[in-house]
């Protein structure tokens, strides 16, 4: 069982805690993030380490980290701390999830986390740094770069290229023999059929709200 220890704090770092908890393969010793920013000294009843001083208890050659931030400016932090933990000489790991559907041939980087119910597909490839949530397709030939964000519900046809530091919203859908640039950012449900240069943005127009409150659409819809 590998020894690991889990960069941040906040809701995503509880997220990837459970799921490496249900993981037999791993065990979570200890939280770790800037001084400035911990506001607690345990998580799950587990040390919060201070990042400057976690050599002193935690050396190199016995354990591993996992690096667990949001997509906060574009995956821009989260990949400043990757590299961080490199640098210290930690090893990272990947999280994938034992249903996740993941072809066993596919390349993959590291600390990516990849849950459940996915369809990545043969000959697709994977960069460093990448977060796939929930029920995602990623079809054949594909390559996702490295530091991306992809959200629940995903789509991306097959021979389709995602760039570095790229978000994609849930639901979203990316046609087939696509090249998505760099820092580009997807929005939910937003539908991408042609290829997008570098800090492209693409977001869907919001359902309008009906003129009717909830009672009185139910009684003329006769649903009530």
């Amino acid at each position: 069982m590998e020894k690991i220890i889990i960069f941040g704090t906040g809701q995503t770092a509880e997220i990837v805690y459970k799921y490496f908890e249900k993981d037999k393969s791993f065990e979570v010793v200890a939280f770790t993030a800037d001084r400035d920013f911990i506001k607690k000294k345990r998580i799950f009843d587990l040390p919060v380490v201070p990042f400057d001083t976690i050599l002193n208890k935690y050396p190199i050659n016995e354990y591993k980290m996992f690096v667990a931030i949001g997509y906060k400016n574009l995956n821009k932090l989260r990949a400043e701390k990757y590299n961080e933990v490199k640098n210290k000489g930690y090893q990272l790991v990947n999280y994938i999830d034992k249903d996740s559907g993941i072809n066993p041939d596919i390349v993959i980087g590291d600390n990516c986390l990849v849950l459940e119910n996915q369809s990545i597909q043969p000959f697709s490839e994977i960069g460093s740094n990448v977060f796939v949530w929930g029920s995602v397709v990623i079809a054949h030939h594909s390559t996702i770069a490295n530091h991306c964000w992809i959200t629940s519900g995903v789509s991306i046809a097959g021979n389709t290229k995602i760039g570095d530091f790229c978000f994609i919203g849930i639901n979203a859908t990316i046609g087939h023999m696509v090249q998505i640039g760099r820092k580009c950012f997807i929005g939910a449900g937003a539908i991408i059929t042609k290829s997008a240069e570098d800090n492209s943005v693409f977001i869907e127009k919001e359902t309008e709200k009906f003129a009717l409150d909830s009672s009185r659409f139910l009684k003329l819809t006769k649903m009530g």
